[in-house]
């Protein structure tokens, strides 16, 4: 059995890692090779892809963190768990949902997310 919330919580770990040598660990535990990597600002594969998006992230947003929101929703090979990313402390301004797809090994494949909350620009 999948423990999905292990698996939230190491993702949540590696878009939070600022350490790029820490942050590509981390992707390549989590992530498969050839994982792709879908939402409405990016559309990655492979580890250096996921490395490189996760990197704008934190060059876009220095210093925010992203948390999980709520229970992590899982069956099968699949799960979906709402994050918010914002300063830390605070409401986060910014509010999505990731659905990932994991493999027999329990990494991570696929991610389908979406954006629930984002600021004005």
């Amino acid at each position: 059995m999948t423990d999905f919330n292990a698996i939230a919580a190491a993702y949540l770990d590696a878009f939070n890692a600022t350490d790029e040598t820490e942050r590509k660990r981390l992707v390549a535990d989590l992530f498969t090779a050839d994982v792709s990597y879908i939402d409405p600002m990016a559309d990655v594969e492979g580890h250096e892809g996921v490395n490189a998006f996760i990197a704008g992230a934190h060059q876009q947003f220095p210093g925010w963190v992203f948390t999980l929101i709520g229970p992590v929703d899982g069956h099968g090979q699949q799960a979906r768990f709402s994050w918010g990313l914002g300063p830390e402390g605070v409401e986060p301004p910014v509010v999505g949902f990731d659905v990932v797809v994991v493999d027999g090994e329990g990494r991570i494949g696929q991610v389908l997310g979406f954006l629930d909350k984002v600021p004005a620009a």
